[in-house]
Formats: structure tokens, C-alpha cells, sequence
């Protein structure tokens, strides 16, 4: 959200488009936070399915390896589009392997890719299309990635529940406690600090070993005020 917004906001609402700014900021790396999960346990997938799936599955996988390699470099515009070479790029990948897992994970890294070039419409269209399995480390990232690029679209609602649902899908002592402080964070920016203060009540009490736990008393007690 960009500051120059703020001229068309109403006086009352100006804190909690501050305080979402404020969000924005503190969590922009989040944006695709877990993505070093992401990124290995799909190669796994990856190598594993190469030699057990059929032609057409192989080949959409070893496309989406070239892609890959350009996304773990930050070359998002080929990993996007292709290199004219080699790589095909993620957006061919869907195309033409349509209901493959390599398609279905090129979505979730194209998302990204959007996401990572602040084009904030086309990542959503990317990421809700990608579709969840019933796992505790790529779907959560996923839903996490979502919800961060709800908060640049200004929709603070659909980006709380969405971030609910990627911490219980995570059920972890890393991804969980981060997804429950930054629903807590926007219930905040909402004015809604009952809300956040039971998110953050919860970290205290169910995620003693989590990096959150370590500084929630903070977020407890401006809440409480």
C-alpha cells in the first residue's frame, strides 16, 4: 500500500492504515517465507517422481527443473517466461502439462515470482490456484505467501483468515506462531486487539519452542493497555 494512499483515507481511519503499512514492512520477506522448504522438499518430489512417472509427468518435471534454477537465482522474469533456450518458463509449464504435479507447483512458484515483483493481482490469481495437498510444509508456505499478498491488495479480512488456515494447516513450532502474530498483527491494524491478544495468548501457551514465543509478553501486554 503505498503512502501516498493515506490522502484518500478518512482521519479515523488513517491509524490502521499506519499500522498495516507498519505490517507490510516488518513481514516483506515473509512474503515468501518458507520458501527454502519449498524449494527442497519439491526437488525431493521432484527426483522421485522422475523415475517412477510416466513420460509426459517426466517432462513437465524436468521443465520445471530448469525453471527452478532460475527462480533460486531471483531471475523471476525467466523463471516466469523461459530464456528462449532451455527453460520454457512456469507460465508454459501450466500450459502445457496441465494436470501434472510439476504444473500444479509451477502455480504455487509463480505466485511468487509475482509476488516478488509487487505485481500483488496476478500473484493472488497464481496462488489460489494452486492446489493444496494435505502436507505440513508446502501448502502452509503457500497459504502464508496468500495471505501477505492479500495485506498489498488491502484486503486485511481475507488475509487474516487465510493466515489462520495456513497455521493450522502447518500445526509446527516454526510456520504456526508466525502465521497466528502476523493474523494477530492485522487484527490489531483492524482495530480488533480482543482478537489479536487470543492469538497471541495462544503462542504463549501452545508454542513454548517457537522464535514467537521469545518476544510474545510484548505483543500481550500492548494489546492488554
Amino acid at each position: 500500500m503505498a503512502k501516498n494512499q493515506q490522502k484518500n483515507v478518512a482521519p479515523e481511519n488513517i491509524e490502521a492504515v499506519t499500522k498495516t503499512e507498519a505490517f507490510i514492512d516488518k513481514y516483506k520477506k515473509h512474503i515468501v517465507y518458507g520458501i527454502c522448504c519449498i524449494i527442497v522438499v519439491a526437488a525431493a518430489i521432484i527426483c522421485y517422481v522422475q523415475f517412477v512417472s510416466k513420460p509426459r509427468a517426466q517432462k513437465a518435471n524436468e521443465a520445471l527443473f530448469r525453471c527452478e534454477t532460475y527462480f533460486q537465482a531471483d531471475n523471476y522474469d525467466k523463471a516466469l517466461n523461459g530464456d528462449g533456450q532451455g527453460c520454457i518458463g512456469l507460465l508454459k509449464v501450466i500450459d502445457d502439462y496441465g494436470c501434472t504435479d510439476a504444473a500444479n507447483l509451477a502455480k504455487l512458484y509463480a505466485g511468487i515470482c509475482y509476488a516478488q515483483t509487487e505485481k500483488w493481482q496476478e500473484a493472488a490469481d497464481m496462488l489460489e490456484d494452486f492446489d493444496l495437498q494435505d502436507d505440513a510444509v508446502i501448502s502452509p508456505a503457500a497459504l502464508g505467501a496468500l495471505g501477505n499478498v492479500y495485506v498489498n491488495l488491502g484486503d486485511n479480512e481475507k488475509a487474516i483468515k487465510t493466515l489462520l488456515k495456513a497455521a493450522k494447516l502447518a500445526d509446527s513450532d516454526s510456520l504456526t506462531p508466525t502465521f497466528l502474530l502476523q493474523a494477530g498483527e492485522l487484527y490489531e491494524a483492524e482495530g480488533q486487539p480482543e482478537k489479536a491478544l487470543a492469538l497471541y495468548q495462544q503462542i504463549k501457551k501452545e508454542y513454548v519452542n517457537s522464535m514467537a514465543y521469545q518476544e510474545i509478553d510484548k505483543y500481550i501486554e500492548r494489546v492488554s493497555k
